[in-house]
């Protein structure tokens, strides 16, 4: 697999709808966590990332346009010891709980499935960072379309390599209804030195129409240190 640019990915693609981006930093001593979410409903794009004493929770940009917060309020990420989960849902709070009570990350998320939004069926994207820098990313998604069947994928990165990071979104292509991720999660180039770069960078690449809110964080490997930088296309 080579090492595709990150930016360009999201010039050519107007609806990856949600992503989730982890790796090492180019000097090789800090751990990248980034998500975003976009939205094409009028109640998707109506969101904003809140800080929370764990993370950061989706809370409606107005209260009074919110007309349905199932599938779209939930904590993207949660720090729970020296690891930090993020997810696409409200699995989030599944494997956390699950990890509080000695699961392991597959077996958490062995309890859910795909979201229950037909046609798309949504994949669930997760990620769970550890403090050494190594994370696992996941995707639970229907069978090319068919409710029946939810298929479970994980994948495990012991040893990053500085400057590189691997990239899962929720949809293939901009179609009606929309396909889920194919594959193993994009191998792609890191080169920002710090969280605010990395920011500006995905942010500015993001479909200006589309894109609703992003969060980077690099994480000290040596200090735990966090620097993490929110964008809100809302206040």
């Amino acid at each position: 697999m080579h090492t595709q640019d990150l930016k360009e990915i999201l010039t050519h693609h107007p609806y990856p709808g949600r992503g989730i981006v982890l790796g090492r930093s180019v000097d090789n001593q800090k751990a990248v966590l980034a998500y975003f979410i976009m939205g094409r409903s009028e109640n998707s794009r109506n969101r904003i990332f809140a800080p929370t004493e764990d993370g950061i929770r989706t809370q409606a940009f107005d209260a009074s346009k919110m007309t349905d917060p199932s599938l779209i309020l939930y904590h993207p990420v949660r720090v729970v010891g020296e690891s930090t989960i993020v997810t696409n849902g409200d699995q989030t709070d599944t494997i956390r709980d699950g990890l509080l009570a000695g699961k392991s990350f597959a077996d958490a998320l062995r309890t859910r499935e795909f979201e229950p939004d037909p046609d798309n069926y949504t994949p669930r994207i997760s990620g769970l960072l550890h403090k050494d820098g190594s994370f696992v990313l996941s995707i639970l998604k229907s069978a090319d379309g068919d409710p029946s069947c939810c298929c479970r994928y994980f994948f495990r990165y012991d040893h990053p390599l500085a400057g590189e990071g691997r990239f899962i979104h929720t949809y293939q292509e901009n179609r009606d209804p929309l396909p889920s991720f194919e594959g193993e999660p994009r191998r792609v180039s890191l080169t920002a030195p710090d969280a605010q770069t990395l920011a500006d960078e995905l942010w500015s690449h993001l479909n200006e129409e589309n894109r609703v809110s992003l969060f980077v964080q690099y994480v000290d490997l040596t200090t735990g240190q966090r620097d993490a930088v929110t964008i809100n296309k809302h206040g």
